[in-house]
Parts: structure tokens; sequence; C-alpha cells
């Protein structure tokens, strides 16, 4: 009998505990109800628990006070309340910095484009462009490249750990006061990563190429007698320099006689017409690095104050064939190729000619 009373009483417990629990409603007017929750910095508290602190006491009062409110709509809590009475004090946080990135402009470089070209249309300076893209090269520009254009002439920069307005206008030799009124800055304290335009600044300059003098002799030595085309086949020379025509600095006058042709530093410099090179290297004439092709009949072309000489003494060269590169060697301003045309042997008994009569 013992078993089988046990067993009733077991079967008796089961059905017992699988009965739904009895619902207890929420919100009896009859109790005291559950206090409103405040959810202040992802934490819930009661609004016994609100630290006076933390909040104005008007407004602690006032959510005591409001527990028993009305909801707007019928079924539905009061605004800014949940279903379970929690109330929630959204927080807005800015994320906004500020810097000089809306100041940048942006050029898509097309054909025929230079940096000299692309700085000129913009108002800014060359190096302002280089420094702006961190260009290590000339070559470095190409058709659909994206560039980044500065406001004004100076340099594009991130701030970096440790950089404060003070240390970056100490390092650049800039004004504190004009950077931050430059990059529309109300707040003078930097942000890692933030960008900066600094006015009138200025970075490394343009690396100078180690000159190439290429020779048979080793060195640019004399130049070779004879040699070359025996006669000028004629017709038009080729521009040294590419778009040369539309950057001519200074024209053939007296006492200036040959062409100034403005380019940047390290563009490419071709033979004007086909002949034999018969000097290719530096001479103390002031033309610096420079190259001398006989083209026949008399006739001879020189390319002047050049950063690299790519032939030798003694190569024959085609029309529209490298010879070097533009510089600003020997007695020169600026980057530029001189570019002349003499009737008879140079330097001697030969005269130079207005190279426009060729081109």
């Amino acid at each position: 009998m013992i078993p089988i009373v046990a067993a009733v009483l077991v079967l008796g417990a089961s059905v017992v505990s699988l009965q739904p629990a009895t619902a207890r409603p929420i919100g009896d007017a009859s109790g005291a109800g559950v206090e409103v929750r405040l959810a202040v910095g992802g934490e819930f508290l009661s609004t016994d628990q609100l630290d006076p602190m933390e909040l104005d006491p008007m407004e602690v009062a006032g959510l005591r006070a409001g527990v028993g409110g009305t909801a707007t709509d019928e079924g539905a809590p009061p605004e800014g309340f949940a279903d379970d009475g929690t109330m929630y004090k959204p927080v807005a946080v800015n994320t906004t910095v500020e810097d000089g990135k809306d100041l940048l402009r942006t050029h898509t470089v097309q054909a025929g484009d230079t940096l000299t070209g692309i700085a000129s249309r913009y108002g800014v300076t060359m190096m302002t462009v280089w420094w702006a893209n961190k260009l290590t090269s000339k070559d470095d520009l190409h058709v659909g490249q994206k560039l980044v254009i500065p406001p004004m002439n100076g340099l594009v920069i991130t701030v970096k750990v440790g950089d404060t307005l003070a240390s970056l206008a100490a390092k650049y030799k800039v004004d504190a006061a004009d950077v931050l009124a430059v990059n529309e800055l109300e707040d003078p304290n930097l942000i890692i990563g933030q960008t900066l335009v600094l006015p009138d600044a200025a970075g490394a300059p343009i690396p100078t190429p180690k000159p190439v003098a290429r020779s048979s002799g080793g060195s640019g030595g004399a130049p070779r007698s004879g040699g070359g085309p025996s006669t000028y086949g004629g017709g038009a020379f080729s521009w040294p320099v590419a778009g040369g025509g539309n950057y001519i600095s200074r024209g053939f006058i007296y006492g200036h006689y040959g062409l100034d042709i403005a380019a940047d530093y390290g563009t490419r410099v071709a033979a004007a017409a086909a002949g034999q090179v018969i000097f290719a290297g530096w001479r103390n004439n002031g033309g610096g690095y420079q190259v001398w092709i006989a083209l026949g009949s008399g006739l001879y072309s020189t390319y002047n104050h050049m950063s690299a000489v790519t032939v030798s003494s003694g190569e024959s060269v085609a029309e529209g064939e490298q010879v070097g590169r533009v510089g600003s060697s020997g007695r020169s301003t600026g980057p530029h190729l001189h570019f002349e045309v003499w009737v008879g042997e140079i330097w001697n008994g030969g005269y130079r000619v207005n190279p426009l009569k060729y081109l």
C-alpha cells in the first residue's frame, strides 16, 4: 500500500505544477505599484535612488510626482516612458570635429596638365600643390589623378600625438591665431587626426637629383669636331619641351640669345631635330649641364641648365629623343630650359639666331 500511496501523491503534485500561475494585475490602484525607474548612463535607477547631484532637485521631484501620470493615448505609456514604467533620459553627444577639410578642393588631372599650370589655375604656388599631395617626382602626375588643392599657399597637416597649436606654430613658423582663423576653429585644443591648413608654412624642397653626365671620355670633355650629318634636312624643329610654345619665360633679345622655356623641374628635354651629340656634360659658361647637337649644314642646337644629361658625346639622336631633364644648373634662378640655335661652330666663330625661325 505504501508504494501505491506515494505514487498517487507524486501524480497529484505533478498535475498541480502544470497549472498556470495566477495572474497578478499590473498597476493595481489598491497597491503602491512599481516605482518609476530612470535610465541614466546605461543603469536603471528608481526615483528613490536618484543622486540629487546628478539631476536637478526640481526634476527629481517632478519625476516622483509624475508616477501616476496619465497616458496621452489610450493604453500607451506617457511620453518618455517605456511599457514597464522606465523613463529614458536621452543624452546627445556632439562628435563633430572642427578642422580644415571643407577648405580643400579637388582637381582631376587632365591630359597636358602640369603642376605649374594647375597651381596657377587655383592661385597657389606649385610647391603648395606638391606638399599637399606628398609628391616625390614630377612623374607622379597622371591623367585621372585626384589632387588636393589647398585654399592658399602653405601646408596641409594631420594632427598627431603630442601636437599642440603652440608646437605646430613654432615648428612651421606660423601665427597660431592665423591657424585658428583660417580653419574656423573655436577650440584651440587640437584633436588627433584633425586636418589643418597652415597658411604660408613651408615643407621640404624638391629633392635635387644627382646630375648624370654621360660621355665617351668619362666627362664632358672638349666638343667633338666634325661628325654629324653633312647637310640639314630642313623642316621645322620640334619643341624641346612638351608644350614649350606656351611657356616662354624670356625670348630672344639683345644680351639673351636664346629661348627660356619654363617647365617643372625634371621635365623631359628632347632633341629638337636629328643630329649627332658633339658635347654632353658640364661647362663653366653659365649653362651648367648642357648638350650640343650638330644638325648639318653648319647648324647646331644647344640645351642648357639641365638637371640631368641622358646622352653621350658622339651619339646620334633622332628628333624627339630624350637628351636630358629640365633643371636649374649653372647661372639660373629657377627651373627652365635655355635653348639656342647656332649658325657656325658653337663658341668658335659661329653666332646665335632666334630659335623661333625654326620652331
